[in-house]
């Protein structure tokens, strides 16, 4: 996978390079030393930008939080006022977006980065408040849709997206990539199940 090699800011250059590094080599291959190399720096610059590993990898789950938040584009979901039809149109095209093929290497570097946090209580606070981004719209539009229970639809909902998303790009369906409409389909058949009809 290329990284950004010129143009941006040196910081969010080493981010990128940190998320490429996650997805061709795991955690194991993110060092400081391998950012350098990656990213043609001077030895020694992603230390000079992130002193301790941690720091780097609080660096790499911002940016991912920055570049997924660009994939979901809120100004292509809808408003809580749209309905079903819309909220069900609106998440078929954001999973689409990320299983498309140019995004499919942010969910590899998510998981990588999800499973650290595990590890890590560090990183946790960083973690969830990515997903906050996301979560706390969807349980409004939730709510707007006519849920009795927004937050436990919430977390329904979630979970099916990223069981569909790992199961398409990591699990046993990676070959297969669901259509825009096929999603659409299914999230409409989700959320009848949890709002009726």
């Amino acid at each position: 996978m290329s990284v950004r090699s010129a143009g941006g800011p040196r910081t969010e250059l080493i981010a990128d390079t940190a998320l490429a590094l996650l997805v061709e080599r795991g955690m194991r291959g993110l060092t400081h030393r391998a950012v350098d190399e990656a990213a043609g720096l001077p030895q020694g610059s992603t230390s000079n930008h992130a002193r301790t590993r941690l720091a780097l990898l609080e660096t790499a789950m911002r940016r991912q939080a920055e570049r997924e938040a660009e994939v979901l584009d809120p100004a292509r979901m809808p408003g809580p006022e749209a309905g079903r039809e819309a909220l069900a149109a609106g998440l078929a095209l954001a999973l689409h977006r990320f299983l498309g093929g140019d995004h499919r290497h942010l969910l590899v570097s998510r998981y990588e980065l999800a499973l650290e946090a595990t590890r890590r209580p560090e990183l946790r606070s960083y973690y969830d408040a990515a997903g906050a981004r996301f979560r706390e719209p969807l349980e409004a539009l939730m709510r707007a849709a006519g849920s009795t229970d927004p937050a436990r639809h919430t977390l329904s909902l979630v979970a099916w997206c990223d069981g569909l998303m790992f199961s398409c790009v990591a699990g046993s369906y990676h070959a297969a990539t669901p259509t825009e409409e096929e999603l659409r389909s299914s999230v409409g058949e989700l959320l009848r199940g949890m709002l009726g009809d």
